[in-house]
């Protein structure tokens, strides 16, 4: 076959179709992923959330599982993309998804200094001994913290809407199911060397920094495991950041 002949039409048709975008009016029913993929995204400048159909299924998603799980995996993904609209680049958008600044002087003022909170808490996470940069991932952290609150608020719903209270499973209680199913997404291997390349590219924090960090901020995580003073997981009330 014309291995290089379809290498390059294949490249004129993508082109083409790209530069018909550049003098067109905005395609609002476009996706940016494919429905393989297993990701989502918010656009701000669409205002829009996609999660296309690859991450419907286990660690994310399972039919199968109780809700608390798919509550703390699936549910604070969702809850992680809507927070995207109110993080340090989506909430300079509005709800039309231009670039325009609708934030009152006292309410941009609360927020960037709770945003600087989280910032600073990231620069102390250190990956084989480097400090993640705080600012560089500061959207996703604060997505990760918004989303998981939202995902909670959810499930306690959920919760008072059933007769009895669910029994544990494993000895483990619906809330802590909750935040083990968040943990469970982040699980990876990785490399020294890959780590400390994503340190300096990725808007991402690492996996193990996208668990211990928001939970460490969410006093619903304490209650929930007991969580005293001294313990790795403990961070003083004064200390915390709740953002939305």
């Amino acid at each position: 076959g014309d291995h290089l002949g379809n290498v390059l039409r294949a490249r004129a048709f993508a082109h083409a179709r790209a530069m018909a975008y550049a003098d067109a009016p905005t395609d609002r029913c476009r996706w940016y992923m494919h429905p393989q993929q297993i990701n989502a995204y918010y656009a701000p400048n669409l205002n829009e959330i996609v999660f296309p159909a690859a991450i419907l299924q286990p660690p994310f998603f399972d039919p199968t599982a109780d809700a608390a799980v798919n509550y703390g995996a699936m549910g604070a993904v969702v809850g992680h993309e809507m927070t995207h609209a109110f993080d340090d680049q989506g909430s300079q958008y509005d709800a039309r998804g231009n670039l325009q600044n609708w934030w009152g002087e006292a309410d941009a003022a609360e927020y960037k200094r709770r945003v600087e909170v989280q910032v600073k808490q990231a620069g102390e996470f250190t990956v084989e001994g480097k400090p993640l940069n705080g600012q560089l991932c500061c959207g996703e952290n604060i997505a990760d913290l918004g989303g998981l609150k939202l995902a909670f608020r959810a499930l306690r719903a959920h919760l008072a809407s059933l007769p009895a209270p669910p029994p544990r499973v494993n000895g483990f209680t619906p809330e802590q199911r909750f935040f083990l199913s968040w943990a469970q997404v982040w699980r990876q291997n990785t490399s020294k060397e890959h780590a400390l390349k994503l340190l300096t590219i990725d808007p991402h924090g690492p996996c193990e920094y996208r668990v211990v960090g928001p939970l460490k901020n969410m006093p619903e995580f304490h209650q929930a495991f007991g969580v005293e003073a001294g313990k790795p997981m403990h961070l003083p009330e004064g200390d915390r950041v709740d953002i939305w």
